[in-house]
């Protein structure tokens, strides 16, 4: 049974929430400031957290990168502000995915299960994960590539940074998350090296490399995976 842990300042946000993710079969956790929520996901066992970004000692972004610091649990953002700039932004600090309001808690609960499906690495690697009708086709228990049913030869760093975006459809990942996933923490080189590691796949998969459709670059941010699941 997964643990959610839900984050808001409004007692009935929270308690709406709450219940619809009971009645889904979820066990959760509250908490009403970001410093809780924080203090929560390092102490106890947590499987995704719904987080608003308008709280009353911290912003949500600010949660959001804290705890990404330590832990790769998903990230659900809630925000009354509904600019792109916003979106953008709660997306860039290690968000999976934001949901505005008001919103109805049926499509949170369907967002949840969605997210989980998508990061679940026993989901994950029990079976191939195919984009855009199969166009390109990733066989995590192999470790292949297919681009329209052809073998492709990825070095093991550019498979290991297209697998761990393929994961998280729409994140985006600077170029510091990457390096770090990818290539360690202890890594000394230039964190450029991830924009070659990119080209280099987008030469392999892309079928014009000009215009990429997979991994897409989000200007002075990063980067972020767009391939449509079939």
């Amino acid at each position: 049974m997964k643990t959610i842990l839900v984050v808001d300042d409004e007692p009935k946000i929270r308690d709406v929430v709450v219940s619809y993710l009971s009645k889904e079969g979820f066990q959760t956790v509250e908490a009403e400031t970001g410093s809780e929520a924080i203090q929560i996901v390092q102490n106890e066992s947590v499987d995704f957290v719904i987080l608003d970004l308008m709280l009353p000692d911290m912003e949500g972004e600010h949660v959001c990168q804290s705890i990404r610091q330590i832990h790769s649990v998903p990230i659900l953002m809630l925000t009354a502000k509904v600019s792109e700039h916003n979106r953008i932004k709660g997306l860039s600090v290690g968000a999976d995915d934001y949901l505005i309001k008001p919103f109805d808690p049926r499509e949170v609960v369907a967002r949840v299960r969605a997210i989980l499906r998508r990061t679940d690495d026993s989901y994950l690697l029990a079976d191939r994960l195919a984009f855009n009708k199969g166009e390109l086709t990733i066989d995590s228990l192999r470790q292949h590539v297919y681009r329209g049913g052809e073998l492709v030869s990825l070095t093991p760093n550019e498979y290991k940074l297209l697998l761990l975006m393929a994961k998280h459809p729409q994140r985006i990942f600077s170029r510091e998350q990457l390096v770090e996933r990818v290539l360690g923490y202890d890594f000394e080189g230039d964190i450029r090296t991830i924009d070659q590691h990119v080209k280099n796949i987008r030469q392999k998969i892309e079928m014009d490399p000009k215009s990429p459709k997979y991994i897409v670059t989000v200007y002075g941010t990063g980067y972020r995976f767009a391939g449509g699941t079939v």
